[in-house]
């Protein structure tokens, strides 16, 4: 049976790595951006469209016991917020819905397959700790919340593959299990070539140089340029502490904080919140009703009996 207390971790690191990674992404006027706007009247560190989204995915699954894509629809479109850092598509798409237009009728309008970013693999996570162990209905419910936003099968996939590495850390897999794994978990040749890296890279006795890594595995805003990233520092950092993963993933820069939330997420999910400091859980804003969604989340888990 998995601890509840590697729920609060997976979401907790999530919402972390989001927060703090939010200054290093894009260029001057994007950092100067979120100097002036990433932080609440508190002082505590706000977070993006990474860890809104996430809350709002909690939350609309736990009030449907699924996902109803109206729904979840209808909820990211009333919580988006320019500020958050949404993408120029994500936004234009959001308000579309949120001015009365399907989403089925605007998912693919700016892109025929639709968006082949990191939108939906950064929410995966909360989809692993709704199936931990119902391979079936997580592969659905990917799918089901990926057309919303992210309808391009690149997309989908990269979720895929953040939610299955997710789910084997609430179970503690060891990482040779996890390696041995993962090839089968992608199937499109955009993945497959950046897994084989990942594994070479994990398995490797020397540090792999920044540059190597930006340039094998990625540091983009699409799902196939950022999810293998994120598997490799939670694969290669679990069993350190969260801030040192961090420090190495904002050092390769591009999307720092969507990165950084994939791979909190996946510590947090082997490690749990317990082994996360205190001051830092609390420098995050929102981080109690973050606690209260990932308890929901664990408690439906458990009566659906799939633990």
């Amino acid at each position: 049976m998995i601890n509840p207390n590697k729920y609060s971790g997976c979401f907790l690191g999530l919402a972390i790595g989001d927060a703090y990674g939010a200054p290093f992404e894009g260029g001057p006027i994007e950092r100067f951006l979120w100097k002036a706007i990433g932080k609440t009247k508190d002082g505590r560190l706000r977070y993006t469209d990474d860890t809104q989204m996430s809350i709002d995915l909690a939350s609309s699954y736990i009030q449907n016991n699924d996902i109803n894509q109206e729904h979840l629809a209808g909820v990211f479109a009333e919580n988006y917020r320019w500020s958050r850092g949404y993408g120029p598509s994500a936004s234009w798409l959001l308000k579309k819905i949120r001015n009365g237009a399907k989403w089925t009728e605007v998912n693919r309008a700016k892109f025929k397959e639709g968006s082949f970013g990191n939108g939906e693999a950064m929410r995966a996570p909360v989809l692993a700790m709704c199936h931990p162990d119902n391979r079936e209905k997580l592969n659905e419910n990917i799918i089901k919340s990926s057309e919303i936003t992210h309808a391009h099968p690149l997309a989908i996939e990269g979720a895929k593959l953040i939610a299955l590495t997710t789910c084997a850390a609430l179970h503690k897999w060891n990482t040779d299990a996890i390696l041995k794994a993962m090839p089968r978990w992608c199937w499109l040749n955009e993945y497959q070539s950046k897994v084989a890296y990942c594994i070479e890279a994990i398995l490797a006795p020397e540090e792999i140089h920044d540059h190597e890594l930006k340039s094998r595995l990625g540091n983009g805003i699409a799902a196939s340029q950022s999810t293998v990233t994120a598997v490799y520092f939670a694969l290669k950092y679990r069993e350190q502490n969260l801030e040192s993963m961090l420090t190495r993933i904002y050092k390769i820069g591009g999307d720092t904080d969507t990165i950084g939330a994939m791979a909190g997420a996946i510590w947090g999910a082997f490690n749990g919140s317990d082994a996360i400091d205190k001051s830092i859980i609390k420098s995050i804003e929102n981080s109690v009703r973050i606690v209260e969604l990932s308890e929901q989340l664990y408690a439906i888990s458990v009566n659906k009996g799939v633990q």
